[in-house]
């Protein structure tokens, strides 16, 4: 599975890196793993969120799946479009 990566900035205390980087290396791994380790961690336990899609949403998806045998594939106009 190919996930999308961030990269995300924060600030910390001299105090707080010393503390990490005391931590990382009593453990034998770079800070940035120690961080994503314990963000980790904290999160096990959470549920990705997932909603209930409308019924008004349900049925145009149930329509279009009914429909999918009459799709068009317009690739080949994007690529004439594009190269135009």
């Amino acid at each position: 599975m190919n996930t999308a990566q961030i990269q995300l900035k924060i600030s910390l205390s001299e105090q707080l890196n010393a503390l990490l980087a005391s931590k990382a290396a009593r453990v034998g791994v770079p800070i940035t793993q120690l961080v994503k380790h314990l963000i980790l961690k904290e999160v096990a336990d959470i549920e990705y969120p997932t909603f209930q899609q409308s019924l008004s949403s349900e049925k145009k998806t149930k329509k279009a799946l009914e429909q999918l045998d009459q799709a068009v594939d317009a690739s080949d106009f994007f690529k004439k479009l594009h190269e135009g």
